[in-house]
């Protein structure tokens, strides 16, 4: 694996041994990027991006790459952590980063109680193990509902997935706008209602 494009281009990461994560591939972060980049590096700031279901942390690497303002990783495989910092500390990553350790259903619920008031991210990126399909609507559910306030405005969802495997249109606030086949992976992008109401 490589950082493809932006101010760490071709710098190599590691991947966490077997199969339990599974790296987002080269080509399909260059797809995910080639949609994200008006968003990822605004003019003036650049995005928050948080990295659900991290891994090795490539696709947030990507972004911290490609313009991103800050990343919040979260992971709690022992394996994959290792990896991520790793990966960090081998591209010499130190500012506008995060390692949240723990399970993502309990980030998201912690995060969307934070006081005064939650970090507000722009783009939202998930890609939990393809045999864990209860993840994926636990998780669009939570911030298509409970956890919607963590979302800035015009923010976007994105979950990999597997190509035969069909998401729901909508979770909660959450509505698919598009869909993204390459080889076997999807990508579904998700945006939150304008008028929707809190959770």
């Amino acid at each position: 694996m490589r950082i493809i494009a932006g101010s760490y281009r071709s710098r190599t990461l590691e991947a966490p041994p077997g199969m339990s994560t599974r790296p987002t591939s080269d080509r399909l972060r260059e797809t995910l990027f080639n949609v994200l980049a008006p968003r990822v590096r605004d003019a003036t700031w650049g995005a928050a991006f948080l990295d659900l279901y991290a891994g090795s942390g490539a696709v947030g690497l990507e972004a911290l790459s490609r313009g991103a303002a800050y990343v919040t990783f979260v992971e709690r495989a022992p394996a994959a952590l290792k990896v991520l910092r790793g990966n960090l500390a081998r591209i010499g990553v130190s500012c506008g980063v995060r390692v949240h350790v723990g399970s993502v259903n309990a980030f998201l619920r912690s995060a969307a109680k934070a006081r005064p008031e939650p970090q507000h991210y722009d783009v939202i990126f998930l890609d939990p193990p393809y045999d864990a399909a209860q993840e994926y609507a636990v998780t669009l559910g939570l911030l298509g509902g409970a956890a919607q306030g963590i979302l800035a405005p015009g923010a976007l969802v994105i979950a990999e997935h597997r190509r035969k495997q069909i998401l729901d249109k909508q979770y909660g606030a959450l509505t698919r706008t598009r869909l993204l086949e390459q080889g076997d992976a999807a990508l579904s992008i998700y945006v939150l209602e304008v008028n929707a109401p809190g959770p």
